[in-house]
C-alpha cells in the first residue's frame, strides 16, 4: 500500500496550490469630499491638466494590460458625475460605478461584495493619485504571483518624530527603516477577505488602509513593498492641485520625441491654420508641419491682409482652409505685437493696437474656430510670454495681454472639454524673431532660442493629449537641445547671458 505522505506525522507540509486568479480588478476609491481643499465638489472631480482628476486616474488603469476590470467607489451623491466621465472618456474596463460607504471599512466591504467570489487579484487605489505610473501598476500585479499582499511606498526624505499628548518628542525612529505609503495596495482576494472577516469581530476596528488590516489581523502574512514614486502624490491640500498640474506638464514634456515617420503618421491628412504665419515661429511651424504631411494654411496681415482682430477676416481665413480640405484639426495663433513704452506716455492708437492684436485677436479666433475644431476634436494653440507671471515696466500692456492669454487657455480648456477640443499655450523663452530684433536690436549669439526650435516644440504640443496647459520652451544650458518644461515663476528661472532679467519677453511674430 502506498503511503499518503500528506498525512504522515513526520511528513513535510504540502506546498500551497499555485495562485491562479481568474482576473485582476482595480478598485478606484473616490469617496473623498474635498473638505480640506475648501471645495463644493469632491476633489476627484476637480480638473487638473484639463481633465477631472478621476479621469486621469482611470486612464492609467484603462491602459494597463494587467488590469481586466475597473470598479469605481464614488462619493455619495456623485455617482452620476463619475458615470458621465466614464461614458465621455469611453473607458471600457469600468464595469460599475457605485456609492462608497461612510467609512473606509464600509467602502472596502462594498468593493469586495462588488468584486464577488472566486480567486481574483484586487488593487485598491486612491482616485486622487492621478499620477500613478504604469510601472507601479505592473509591479503590483506581478508581485501577487509570489505574495498575497503588496504595498507601494517611497523612502522618507524627512526625519520622522513621535510626540506625546503635550507635543513633546518621545522618539525619533531610524529614517532608513521608514517609508511613506502610497497606493495602489494589491491583494489576493482570499487574503483581504479573510483579514476583514477577522476584523469584523473587533469592536475597536477602524481601517486607515487595507495593508494595515492584513498586518493586524493576519500577522503572519508577508506584505511585499514595491517602490512608488515621488510623482504619485495624493491631491489633498490646495498646494497639491498646483503640484499635480505641473507634474502633468513635466510628464508630457519628457515624452520621447517622435521620429519623422511618427510625425507623418500623426500629421498626414491633417489641416492646420496658422494666424501669424508669415515669418518667425508661425512660418517655421508652417514649413515643419508641411514636411510631415500636414496641409497648412498660413494667414497674416503682411501676406494675406488678414487682421486677427477682425471677425470677418478670421471667418474668411477659416472658411478658405475648410473649403479646400473639408476639415480643420488645429488652429495656431502666433500673431502678436510688442510695443515698448511707459503706459502713461503711450498714445491711444498704440494701446488700442496692442490690446486688439494681442488679446481681442486670439479671442476672436477662438470663437470662430470652435465649430470647426468640434468636428475633428482638434486643438487651439496660443502663445504667451514669460512676462505673464510678473508684469514688467515699459511692457505693461504686453505683459497684461500675455497673462490674459494664459487665463483664456485654462478657461477655454475647461469650457471646451465637453466638445473634446483641447486648448494649450506655449511660453517660449526669449526667441530670435523679427519682432524681437525690431524691438531690441541684435543680441549676442547663443542667448536666444531659435524660432525653429520653438516651432518643433509647438508641433509636439499639437500632437499631444495635453489640454489647459502652459508649456515653457527653454534653452538647455548644456547645449542646443530645447527643453519643454512646466511653467514656473520668472524668479525661479535664471536670466540668460546678455540681457537683464527685466527684458525677458517671449516674442512671437506679427
Amino acid at each position: 500500500m502506498t503511503q499518503d505522505r500528506t498525512t504522515a506525522p513526520d511528513a513535510a507540509p504540502a506546498s500551497p496550490a499555485p495562485w491562479r486568479p481568474s482576473r485582476t480588478v482595480a478598485v478606484i476609491l473616490a469617496g473623498g469630499t474635498g473638505t480640506r481643499l475648501g471645495l463644493g465638489i469632491p476633489k476627484q472631480l476637480l480638473k487638473i491638466a484639463g481633465k477631472p482628476i478621476i479621469e486621469h486616474t482611470l486612464a492609467v488603469f484603462e491602459a494597463a494590460p494587467e488590469i481586466d476590470e475597473i470598479i469605481v467607489l464614488m462619493a455619495t451623491g456623485h455617482v452620476a458625475d463619475a458615470q458621465r466621465i466614464v461614458a465621455n472618456a469611453g473607458f471600457r474596463k469600468v464595469t460599475r460605478v457605485i456609492e462608497g460607504g461612510d467609512t473606509r471599512n464600509a467602502t472596502t466591504r462594498i468593493a469586495l461584495d462588488a468584486v464577488g467570489e472566486g480567486d481574483v487579484n484586487i488593487l485598491f487605489h486612491d482616485a486622487v493619485r492621478p499620477l500613478v505610473s504604469a510601472r507601479i501598476v505592473r509591479e503590483c500585479v506581478n508581485a501577487l504571483w509570489t505574495y498575497s499582499a503588496v504595498d507601494v511606498a517611497i523612502p522618507s526624505a524627512d526625519t520622522i518624530i513621535q510626540v506625546d499628548a503635550d507635543e513633546c518628542i518621545t522618539d525619533i525612529p531610524v529614517r532608513s527603516t521608514l517609508r511613506r505609503g502610497q497606493t495602489p495596495q494589491a491583494f489576493r482576494s482570499g487574503t483581504i477577505r479573510e483579514a476583514y472577516r477577522r476584523a469584523a469581530g473587533d469592536p475597536d476596528f477602524a481601517a486607515t488602509d487595507d495593508c494595515g488590516v492584513v498586518l493586524r489581523y493576519l500577522p503572519g502574512t508577508p506584505i511585499k513593498v514595491i517602490d512608488g514614486s515621488d510623482e504619485n502624490i495624493k491631491v489633498t491640500h490646495p498646494v497639491d492641485v498646483h503640484l499635480a498640474d505641473k507634474l502633468f506638464q513635466l510628464a508630457a514634456a519628457q515624452a520621447p520625441r517622435l521620429t519623422n515617420h511618427g510625425y507623418a503618421e500623426e500629421l498626414t491628412g491633417r489641416t492646420i491654420v496658422v494666424f501669424g504665419g508669415s515669418y518667425g515661429i508661425g512660418h517655421d511651424l508652417t514649413e515643419l508641419a508641411r514636411r510631415h504631411g500636414a496641409q497648412v494654411f498660413p494667414f497674416s496681415r503682411s501676406s494675406t491682409g488678414t487682421h486677427v482682430e477682425r471677425a470677418e477676416d478670421v471667418s474668411a481665413a477659416l472658411k478658405t482652409a475648410f473649403e479646400a480640405t473639408g476639415r480643420i484639426d488645429h488652429v495656431v495663433v502666433t500673431a502678436g505685437i510688442l510695443e515698448k513704452g511707459a503706459l502713461a506716455e503711450m498714445d491711444e492708437e498704440t494701446m488700442d493696437r496692442l490690446l486688439h492684436v494681442n488679446f481681442v485677436g486670439p479671442v476672436t479666433i477662438a470663437r470662430q474656430s470652435l465649430p470647426y475644431l468640434q468636428q475633428t476634436k482638434g486643438q487651439l494653440l496660443l502663445y504667451t510670454s514669460s512676462s505673464y507671471t510678473r508684469g514688467r515696466a515699459r511692457y505693461a500692456l504686453y505683459s497684461a495681454t500675455k497673462a490674459a492669454l494664459v487665463n483664456l487657455t485654462q478657461a477655454l480648456a475647461d469650457e471646451w472639454a465637453e466638445f473634446g477640443v483641447r486648448v494649450n499655450c506655449v511660453n517660449p523663452e526669449r526667441t530670435a524673431t523679427p519682432m524681437r530684433t525690431k524691438a531690441f536690436g541684435e543680441e549676442p549669439e547663443g542667448t536666444l532660442l531659435s524660432s525653429e526650435a520653438v516651432a518643433q516644440a509647438s508641433l509636439d504640443v499639437l500632437i499631444s493629449d495635453l489640454t489647459g496647459q502652459v508649456i515653457d520652451v527653454r534653452r538647455d544650458p548644456g547645449g542646443e537641445q530645447v527643453a519643454a518644461v512646466p511653467a514656473a515663476p520668472v524668479a525661479a528661472v535664471p536670466a540668460q547671458p546678455g540681457a537683464p532679467a527685466s527684458e525677458l519677453p517671449a516674442d512671437v511674430d506679427a
